[in-house]
Parts: C-alpha cells; structure tokens; sequence
C-alpha cells in the first residue's frame, strides 16, 4: 500500500487509478475497526481500486469535544489496510489539509441542524467541508460510508446532490458486536461497566422496531418506548430519541412509509449514537 501525506501527489496517483477502472473512497479519521474494513471490503468487491484516508478532522470538533484524546492508531491503521487491500492511502496533516487562513467552509442549510447536529453546532459543516476537499482531490466514482452516522449520510447526499459532484455515496451496514453495541473508534473510551451499560442504545431500538413489526405506526409511541427503554439505565444520559425520514432528518408522525429510528446518549464523557432503518424498504 502507498502512502501519501501531500495533495497533488495524492490527486496524481489518484488519476492513475482511475485510468485502470472504478475507483472507491474510503474516508475515515483512524483508530481502525472491523466497522471501517467492511467499508474496505464493500469497495473492494465494487471496484477495481480503493483509496482510504486517515484524518482526524479538527474542523468537525467543538471546543468541548475530544479532538486531543480522539484515538490515533496510524501504525496499526496501516498494517490493517495493507492486509485488506487497499491501494492507497491518503494521510495529510491538519496543516495540510485545513490549513490555517482558510475562509471557505460548505454549509449544507438546515439538515445540518437537525439530530447530531443540534447537540454540535457546527459540526456537519466541518465534515461536510473536509469531505468535499477529499471528494475534489482523489475524484472517486465511489465512496463508502457507514450507516451508523445516519446524519452524515443524509448531509452528504444532500451536499453531493446540491454541488453536482460526480460520485456516488454507497451506504454500508452498521457492524455490531455479538451483544448488539455498534462499532465505535469511541468504544474504547468505555470503562467495562460503561461498556455493559452501552448496550441499551440498541436494546432501545430493537424494542421500537419491534413494535413496528407488530403494527405500531405513531412515532410518538415508538419513541416513548426507546425512552421507557432508555431509562432503564439511570447513568445513561439521553440526548436524543427520534423517528426521522433518512433523507431529511425531520421528524415524522407516522411509520407507514418507512423511517430511521435514533438515539444519541453519554456514558460519562462518551458520547454514542445508534440508529436503523425500519419499514417495509427496510425489513
């Protein structure tokens, strides 16, 4: 695997690849787990190239959030996405790529506000621009996203839809631990009883998307069942309970057409989010 840490060294091989066939992007800020390789995987399987890069983003982190003590793992980051197969990978440095002085920055009008984004003023315009530098410089037909950032997926199509880039957003699966808990760099922030209590996130989900199942349509009920579910864990701090349409992130009455069910909570200073996809597109 190649790496590389400058821009026009990165768009240069990145043009290589795309003369040899399809090429994926993979973004990811590190600290690497098996969530992000089934990322790696799905490109693979789509394509004939696959680019990821390692950034951690200093755009996306309030000043209250955890940019210092965000996990960097880059050496083993980097054995892993050799053994996956990725071609290359694109490193810059906060210099580098947000540099100090820069005045442009992408604002994708209200969806940004909306679920994540009311809880962290600004922090969809930091990913929504760091985004859009990577999307210019490696000019990927494709690239890869978790589904577990839900809000993430909805501004990005919206910015990709909006600003006519040429590249299509492929939205993969949340990976789980056997116990149900999402994959998370922030896991590892968890003490073991955090770790146990964590649980709840998705426990709370599948209770509302069973009640779907049962016929239950009225989001309110669905989410005081998330919230009764929530409660449970008295250290579990709620951010937020929703049932929102996946496209624009606003709230819905009903659940006859589909819906992304969410939750965002702390556990002493981590914050985690989970979600799914319920109705009949997503059974």
């Amino acid at each position: 695997m190649r790496i590389i840490t400058a821009i026009a060294e990165m768009q240069a091989a990145a043009r290589e690849l795309r003369r040899g066939g399809t090429l994926a992007l993979v973004p990811t800020m590190g600290a690497l787990h098996a969530g992000h390789l089934s990322l790696i995987d799905a490109a693979k399987r789509d394509c004939a190239h696959v680019a990821a890069t390692i950034f951690v983003n200093p755009l996306q982190f309030g000043p209250n959030e955890d940019f210092n003590r965000y996990p960097r793992t880059f050496e083993a980051d980097c054995a892993a996405l050799t053994a996956a197969g990725v071609d290359i990978l694109f490193a810059p440095s906060a210099e580098t790529l947000t540099p100090a002085g820069a005045t442009t920055f992408i604002e994708v009008g209200g969806i940004s506000d909306r679920l994540d984004g009311a809880h962290r003023p600004g922090h969809f315009r930091g990913v929504a621009t760091v985004v859009a530098k990577l999307f210019h410089i490696v000019e990927p037909h494709r690239a890869y996203f978790g589904q577990k950032d839900a809000a993430q997926l909805a501004i990005l199509r919206a910015m990709v839809r909006d600003l006519n880039f040429s590249v299509e957003i492929v939205a993969c699966p949340i990976v789980r631990e056997p116990d149900g808990l999402a994959l998370s760099s922030r896991n590892r922030y968890l003490t073991a009883e955090q770790r146990r209590r964590a649980t709840i996130l998705h426990r709370s989900l599948a209770a509302a998307a069973d009640l779907h199942t049962q016929g239950e349509r009225n989001s309110q009920a669905l989410i005081a069942t998330m919230l009764q579910m929530l409660a449970s864990e008295p250290t579990v701090i709620v951010e937020y309970a929703a049932v929102v349409d996946p496209g624009t992130l606003l709230p819905l009455a009903d659940t006859t057409n589909g819906a992304l069910i969410a939750v965002a909570a702390r556990l002493g200073e981590t914050r985690l989010i989970d979600n799914q996809l319920i109705g009949a597109d997503h059974a």
